[in-house]
């Protein structure tokens, strides 16, 4: 039978979702904490590749198991089990042609940013210490010119394997608070390491190191930005990914 799964996790001390052959990612976490409950080899497939560091506050993975029945122990026991900056929060059996990165049609990130230092915060935002203030009105303009946009080349890192750069975003803006700012985007996919690289162009747009015209260029062209700067993975989280209805 095919489980779906839903959990958060904090990413600070994980290569990011994926297994990795000497680091520690939050699937083999998620993997050894299965197979040791359920006694049974467990392979867990997520919605999606997170960075090293990067959070998710709703995070989908399903898992194929044989001979058990799910009950409502279960996730008491994992949660028991697997270490404090992983939760899970519900398992529910679903189709066996359900799949967690491949049926999804809407993911959600959003990235924090607080400008006074904060301890609290360290690890679980991006502490930017600024002597120049940053013009909230041409951030915002920015990531509202990335809506008239389908293709993103210029926002993914170097070395990805992806085989195009098309994604549609429906949402992509900033909110500002006296000590804080947020950019939330939403799209149908994204590139490897987009969403880091939007937030620090936006970033430059605010500081005047690029222009408005410079990033239009960039996208009109599908050139990489002269001062590309892709922030701290601290301040981004995945905050949902959305299935079709049914």
């Amino acid at each position: 039978m095919r489980w779906k799964i839903q959990l958060s996790y904090l990413g600070t001390s994980y290569c990011g979702w994926q297994r990795q052959p000497s680091d520690p990612s939050v699937q083999q976490t998620m993997e050894e904490a299965f197979s040791l409950i359920l006694r049974q080899p467990i392979e867990i497939i997520g919605c999606g590749r997170t960075d090293t560091g990067v959070h998710a506050r709703s995070y989908v993975a399903h898992t194929d198991v044989e001979d058990f029945t799910l009950n409502e122990k279960l996730v008491y026991h994992l949660n028991a089990l697997l270490p404090k900056d992983i939760a899970i929060h519900h398992i529910e059996e679903t189709s066996p042609e359900f799949h967690a990165r491949f049926d999804a049609i809407e993911r959600y990130y959003r990235y924090h940013i607080h400008f006074h230092k904060d301890p609290f915060l360290n690890g679980l935002s991006c502490f930017l210490h600024q002597h120049i203030p940053f013009d909230q009105q041409k951030m915002k303009e920015a990531a509202s010119l990335l809506l008239q946009y389908h293709q993103f080349k210029p926002f993914c890192k170097t070395g990805s394997d992806a085989d195009h750069f098309k994604c549609t975003l429906t949402e992509s803006a900033w909110n500002f608070t006296n000590d804080h700012a947020v950019y939330s985007i939403k799209a149908n996919r994204f590139l490897r390491g987009m969403v880091r690289l939007i937030v620090g162009a936006c970033l430059n747009v605010g500081l005047g190191k690029i222009s408005l015209a410079e990033l239009k260029d960039s996208l009109d062209q599908q050139t990489i930005l002269e001062h590309a700067w892709s922030v701290p993975a601290e301040g981004l989280y995945l905050e949902n990914v959305v299935y079709p209805a049914g």
